[in-house]
């Protein structure tokens, strides 16, 4: 009878039934399907396929909106079980936070709304996994973007005063009595007073789920929203409130005309409305998942007149908008610190995650000394933390860079343990803040490494490609690294899809492979399109020189690679990009100026040392310094040289005499010698260190000091070789080319000596290239700038002329 009545009262429920009964069956005669058959359906459907042609299209692998809290958190034997929802599924983890048992589950699809189709929720429910293994992987990876931030609210009664809470329990309303509802209204439109209107919309909110999208396409619904808009100035402005918390409840559509109406309402009453219904207003509007840019600057105008009355839990609601709206109101943000550090101590540990993350979405500025005192309190009780909220501070710290020590010490000894029930999303962002942090620790990235490849299929393009940047950042490969790599290598393959529309992902992985020597070249061919290159014109980040260092990488490491590559065009503007910028803040440097100058001192001059970038694409710069097998320096640099000296600064007068020189190729005499000590950089008339005598620049050692080389014999060797003054020069003995690199702890993992991915690359291309490479470590060239000029002097002819280095060039 009820199916009778069902029918004839909701007529679109026809359908519905039909649609329930195809899909059972497909559902019992597809559970023998895997999961590379949903992969390859999704594939389809990128490539123009219908999206209702298979069963799975409508619940694929990569985008699950099924809900679990402790698939992100840390599970903890002393809380209660969670009671099963409307849909028959029981929630078996334990909630983390409070000693509140969860309520309901929501609806297993609850990003649909009325865009979707009936069948489209019957498929959810018949979506199981197949074996026990994936039906324990898939509760692990159960994970709600929208829902999840919000658990916060359950830790404290206040919070259902400023959030729509979507398990209050309520009387179930039968679909007949959903029907005689709708049918009084339309028999007394004209009559409806605002107060009953409202409390049809209560009565109707309290229809079961699986009705709710029926009951929003009907014409009853339509004739009943229509009251309201014309009626809704009448409203009370808690009735118009429950108006809308019914809409939330129903899955109204966001751009559904009666919720026009209602943002316009509610804009207008903001001013007599009170903090907690503003809130609860915007709560509601975040659930509805609709845009309302002009009310929330309303409200944060609101707030911002009245933010030293916030109380704790309106403090961390405005935080939560202001975070799912990802705005950063500038006047209201610059009183939050403020907020924060008077609450901080007061604050649950879910909510110190809560505001961590409002912060982070919003991309709001923190001070160090706010960010400090959040790390200092999380440090203290990580353990009692959930994974969750932890993974929210985390995201807050690499946004800040901040170095807190005992906070990354205590996630060496909490976090490992937690790996293997966390899921992907929050595994890839503890991987990530290591890497953002330069922060090494072994245990951490050997745990996420031995879990990963069992939960790589729930990979996204976003989480596989940040993963192996964060590996690759680190310079490290785990125990498992064939596993590890060839698992995520093949993830990318899988998601080739996706980089159509965010590029980027694409190059942060492959540029994360380089660094570790890796290089698939099928990838690494589609990235070097050409009509990839296009994407990335369009992206929002600067992909240009990601694809200039995978490019040349790809140059110098694969030379039997046959796929795509870069136009010269390309390779062209961005070393001349990549120069600019080394000039105007690289070379400048103050421990980059002071090596250079010295080793030209050291050396003889300009013509022997050339500071430029030997490899543009690794963004840093390079001391270049030829040396003969012999160990005597070799002048190489003479544009620069011609450049950086004219006869004005050199300061040489041509008299007979040293024209007769210069022609005739003759010793030189003492009065050049004088000549040459006046166009020295300065400080190069006090030679303070000793180095081996060379032939060609006229040097001679005495009682281990130097004689200065002579500007004028810096001049004959730019010159022709026909008017240089020994036939040696037209004999020069094989030479060593020293790549000495000027390091700052940028370049290591923090407090150690461990070298990061980039800089790893630059030195393997540099070797490979016939380059030695000689460091000045900064925990050694740091200091000596503060000592005397002989001090460094000495410290330079030491790397510079080590007889290591020419064995090993040997």
């Amino acid at each position: 009878m009820a199916a009778v009545l069902m029918c004839r009262r909701f007529p679109r429920l026809s359908r519905v039934t039909t649609l329930v009964t195809t899909a059972t069956r497909k559902a019992e005669g597809g559970s023998s399907k895997r999961k590379q058959q949903k992969e390859e359906s999704l594939e389809k459907a990128d490539a123009g396929a219908d999206p209702v042609a298979t069963i799975q299209l409508l619940n694929p692998l990569h985008y699950r909106v099924l809900y679990n809290p402790d698939a992100y958190a840390k599970s903890r034997a002393a809380s209660q079980q969670h009671p099963a929802s409307s849909s028959g599924q029981a929630l078996s983890d334990d909630f983390t936070t409070s000693s509140q048992a969860l309520p309901p589950i929501r609806n297993a699809l609850p990003k649909a709304k009325a865009k979707l189709h009936p069948q489209q929720t019957v498929s959810a429910c018949f979506s199981t996994p197949q074996t026990k293994e994936e039906a324990e992987n898939e509760s692990q990876e159960m994970h709600d973007s929208k829902e999840d931030p919000r658990m916060f609210q359950k830790g404290r009664p206040e919070y259902r005063f400023v959030s729509y809470d979507r398990f209050e329990p309520a009387e179930p309303l039968s679909l007949e009595e959903a029907d005689s509802i709708l049918c009084s209204v339309a028999a007394h439109r004209d009559s409806q007073s605002p107060g009953a209107i409202a409390d049809a919309f209560r009565k109707l909110s309290c229809l079961l789920v699986g009705h709710h999208a029926v009951l929003v396409a009907s014409a009853q619904f339509d004739t009943l929203c229509g009251c309201a808009m014309e009626n809704i100035r009448s409203f009370s402005t808690s009735d118009l409130i429950d108006v809308l918390k019914a809409c939330v409840c129903l899955a109204v559509p966001p751009s559904h005309p009666l919720l026009n109406a209602c943002d316009s309402e509610f804009c207008r009453r903001v001013w007599d409305m009170d903090l907690d219904q503003l809130l609860l207003v915007a709560d509601c509007w975040r659930c509805l998942d609709r845009s309302v840019p002009s009310y929330l600057s309303i409200l944060f105008s609101y707030a911002n007149m009245h933010w030293k009355d916030l109380t704790l839990p309106q403090f961390v609601q405005l935080l939560y908008i202001i975070g799912e709206g990802q705005r950063s109101p500038v006047d209201l943000m610059q009183k939050v610190e403020s907020v924060i550090l008077k609450y901080l101590d007061s604050f649950t540990l879910e909510e110190v995650g809560a505001v961590c993350l409002g912060l982070f979405k919003s991309l709001s500025g923190i001070s160090d000394h706010v960010m400090r005192r959040i790390a200092d309190r999380v440090s203290l009780q990580m353990e009692d933390m959930s994974t969750y909220a932890l993974v929210n501070v985390l995201k807050l710290l690499r946004c800040t860079r901040m170095d807190h020590l005992p906070l990354l010490k205590e996630l060496g000894k909490v976090v490992p343990a937690r790996i293997p029930t966390t899921n992907i999303q929050g595994i890839m962002h503890i991987a990530l803040t290591c890497s953002s942090l330069h922060y090494f620790d072994e245990g951490v990235m050997a745990a996420v490494a031995t879990s990963l490849p069992s939960k790589v299929t729930y990979c996204r393009s976003k989480d596989a490609a940040k993963l192996l940047w964060s590996y690759g950042c680190l310079d490290y490969e785990p125990p498992n690294r064939e596993e590890f790599y060839s698992s995520l290598i093949e993830q990318m393959h899988r998601k080739l899809h996706e980089f159509r529309k965010f590029p980027e992902h694409l190059l942060t992985g492959l540029l994360g492979l380089a660094f570790v020597k890796r290089f698939p070249e099928e990838l690494i061919d589609y990235a070097l399109r050409d009509d990839f290159v296009e994407k990335t014109r369009g992206s929002k980040y600067e992909l240009q020189k990601d694809l200039f260092t995978l490019g040349k990488s790809v140059e110098i490491e694969c030379p039997s690679y046959q796929g795509s590559r870069l136009s010269p065009q390309l390779y062209q503007e961005m070393t001349e990009m990549v120069l600019n910028f080394a000039e105007q803040e690289i070379y400048v440097r103050p421990e980059i100026v002071e090596a250079t100058s010295l080793l030209e001192s050291m050396l003889g001059g300009l013509e022997y040392v050339k500071i430029h970038m030997i490899l543009p694409h690794t963004r840093s710069s390079d001391l270049e310094v030829h040396l003969a097998m012999d160990g005597h320096p070799i002048p190489f640099n003479f544009k620069d040289n011609v450049r950086g000296k004219t006869l004005k600064d050199i300061g040489v007068s041509l008299t007979d005499d040293l024209m007769t020189q210069l022609i005739k190729g003759g010793s030189h005499s003492q009065s050049p010698l004088g000549v040459g000590n006046e166009a020295s950089t300065p400080g190069e008339d006090r030679r303070e260190a000793a180095q081996p005598p060379h032939a060609g620049d006229h040097t001679a050692l005495s009682c281990g000091a130097l004689t200065a080389t002579t500007g004028l014999g810096v001049e004959l060797k730019s010159g022709p070789k026909s008017a240089l003054p020994s036939p040696a020069w037209k004999q020069q003995p094989r030479e060593v080319k020293l790549a000495i690199q000027v390091s700052n702890k940028n370049h290591y993992c923090y407090c150690s000596k461990r070298l990061l991915g980039l800089h790893r690359l630059k030195r393997r291309q540099l070797q490979q290239l016939g380059y030695v490479v000689v460091e000045l470590p900064f925990w050694e060239w740091f200091p000596l700038l503060k000592r005397t000029r002989l001090e460094k002097l000495s410290y330079l002819h030491y790397k510079v002329f080590d007889p290591a280095l020419l064995s090993r060039a040997a």
